[in-house]
């Protein structure tokens, strides 16, 4: 916002003004001069420059006794509204997101405003070169986590690392095969103990260095060395041998069949030995780092990607607290369309089911009447699947028994009465005691966990809300019985789920205890060795042990919503659902 606009929000604020503009206020200089916090002379220069640009109206007091009188010619919301068209107009985006956030931005407004903003959202062509500059624009109303492969474990943030990070080998879902990443050849021997990679060459890091076998063996270094949560399923490597710039070979203690899951997932994204991952982010993946700040993120297209050039120049994801849509945008602005071939529609959305769901589960380090099983019984019926999609719908598709559709799918799920859940409640001791739920802030969370509330207070249960931004492991703990929470997984959910059992940085491991764990942990104990279609039973009999125990209770299946247009080509998701960002184009006919 430019200086006049500053010091004409600073008078109407401070000065009680008429109910019609228009109208002139007494005021004298001293008093101006205390608001603008200036001298007496340079409040007359920014009052003539205020009167020349039409803000207000200035009548100075002329003699003694007569006091000036200021007018006000505009409102605080229309010069909110023309600043911040104006800081749209010259791309000055983080400035105009900080007017967003002023209080005298009034709920009707900033609706106005948002609509505004979010027309320099979706994808745009700038004229930096001669070429243009191909830009998607998306925002998110949370700020970033850590961008750490070794810690990751939100959806958003994987997601993000995949693009900028590359791995040996790529899960292919759609075959469920593997594909060839950083390496275009491995080899095991027959029991399954030792296995070789050959690595691409050439393939060059975002800072410019080629990357050698070395980088992959101080990548797992790496996990060693901070304890990453992920690190209990790479137990079985006892020695890394060197054999060359681009072959490597992973000797283990025993046979293990799931290796190259292990080493096609986030947590094994190949880093730079000779950077800081601290100071900076270098990859080898199809996007660079440019900038990340509190306000934004901002990826560049790879020119010297191993794999095929993005075709977009860029991806700024715009941080909006409490505004930003939780759909995924990716928009064309009207002056691109006109371009476009006219039998083509644009704007529609598309759903795509989410591997996971949303769920309850426990905190078993509180004390309380949740750690009786007759208790959580009672919460299962209240949480009704079935309920929850007939009464709040949205994108609650399918009631949820696991983490997996399919496996929800063969499962029949009973709904008993809520008097059931009444007497259940007596016979746990419940005694009218305040348990609280903990949630993230976010709009469908927030319902469901209002819903859940209305339901336990039919039956005589009260329980009040806690609603977080981010997850603090220790304040849940000592604060909340309850928390609702969702589980995405990856495209490779083998993996997923695996790792959902292994992590030690979700919110199963938050709110179980050691004892709790040991359960599920010791069921899983033969996990890497057991082919496909052990590993899919054991996975099950890990679900029952939460199931059976009501540690967990699962909630629906969600479909997630991205908004598009039907002019993108290249639409391709990635794991978790999420659009491949490297892969989508527009064709635009009048170049």
């Amino acid at each position: 916002m430019d200086h006049i606009s500053n010091h004409f929000l600073c008078l109407a604020i401070a000065i009680p003004s008429p109910i019609d503009i228009g109208e002139a206020i007494p005021v004298t200089i001293d008093r101006l001069a205390s608001i603008l916090c200036c001298t007496p002379r340079n409040v007359k220069f920014i009052l003539r420059k205020l009167e020349e640009q039409g803000f207000i109206h200035w009548q100075p007091g002329r003699g003694r006794g007569n006091i000036s009188q200021l007018t006000f010619l505009r409102t605080i919301e229309e010069v909110l509204e023309v600043s911040f068209q104006e800081l749209i107009d010259k791309g000055k985006i983080k400035e105009a997101i900080e007017l967003l956030s002023r209080g005298q931005v009034s709920a009707p407004l900033k609706e106005r405003l948002l609509m505004v903003l979010n027309k320099q959202m979706g994808f745009r062509s700038e004229t930096e070169s001669t070429s243009g500059l191909d830009v998607l624009r998306i925002t998110r109303n949370r700020h970033m986590e850590v961008l750490d492969p070794a810690y990751v474990y939100t959806a958003f943030e994987s997601y993000l690392l995949g693009q900028i990070y590359s791995t040996l080998v790529i899960y292919d879902a759609a075959s469920d095969t593997f594909l060839p990443g950083l390496a275009h050849m491995w080899e095991a021997n027959e029991d399954c103990t030792s296995y070789i990679f050959y690595l691409r060459k050439g393939v060059r890091f975002h800072h410019g260095r080629i990357m050698t076998s070395r980088d992959v063996k101080e990548t797992f270094q790496r996990l060693i060395d901070l304890n990453s949560p992920a690190l209990s399923l790479y137990k079985d490597i006892e020695r890394i041998e060197l054999e060359g710039d681009h072959r490597i070979r992973f000797e283990l203690s025993r046979s293990n069949l799931f290796f190259l899951h292990m080493f096609s997932c986030i947590h094994m994204s190949i880093l730079p030995y000779d950077v800081d991952l601290a100071n900076e982010l270098s990859g080898t993946g199809p996007f660079r780092l440019l900038d990340l700040n509190e306000d934004v993120l901002v990826l560049a297209a790879f020119d010297y990607y191993y794999g095929i050039r993005p075709l977009l120049d860029r991806v700024e994801i715009w941080y909006l607290p409490e505004q930003a849509s939780n759909e995924r945008l990716y928009e064309l602005p009207d002056s691109v369309q006109e371009g476009l071939l006219p039998n083509i529609i644009c704007n529609h959305s598309i759903d795509y089911p989410a591997l996971g769901c949303r769920y309850l589960l426990f905190n078993f380090h509180k004390e309380g009447v949740h750690q009786h099983q007759r208790f959580r019984q009672a919460i299962r019926i209240l949480y009704s699947r079935a309920a929850l999609i007939k009464e709040l719908g949205g994108n609650r598709s399918t009631p949820a028994d696991s983490f997996l559709p399919w496996q929800s799918s063969n499962r029949n799920i009973v709904e008993p009465t809520l008097e059931q859940a009444r007497e259940l409640l007596v016979a746990s001791g419940y005694q009218g005691e305040i348990l609280t739920l903990a949630t993230k802030d976010k709009k469908e969370e927030r319902e469901e966990a209002l819903w859940l509330q209305a339901r336990a207070a039919s039956v005589g249960l009260h329980i009040e809300l806690c609603f977080f931004n981010e997850f603090n492991s220790a304040d849940i703990k000592n604060t909340a019985e309850i928390l609702l929470a969702e589980e995405v997984l990856e495209d490779d959910w083998q993996w997923g789920m695996v790792n959902y059992f292994n992590n030690k940085l979700n919110y199963l491991f938050s709110m179980l205890r050691d004892d709790q764990i040991l359960l599920f942990s010791d069921v899983l104990t033969d996990f890497t060795q057991s082919p496909k279609e052990g590993r899919i039973k054991l996975l099950d009999q890990a679900e029952d042990v939460l199931r059976d125990n009501y540690w967990v209770l699962y909630g629906c299946h969600m479909n997630k919503k991205a908004q598009l247009n039907q002019s993108l080509f290249g639409l391709h998701t990635s794991s978790f659902g999420f659009l491949d960002i490297s892969k989508l184009w527009i064709k635009n006919t009048s170049l």
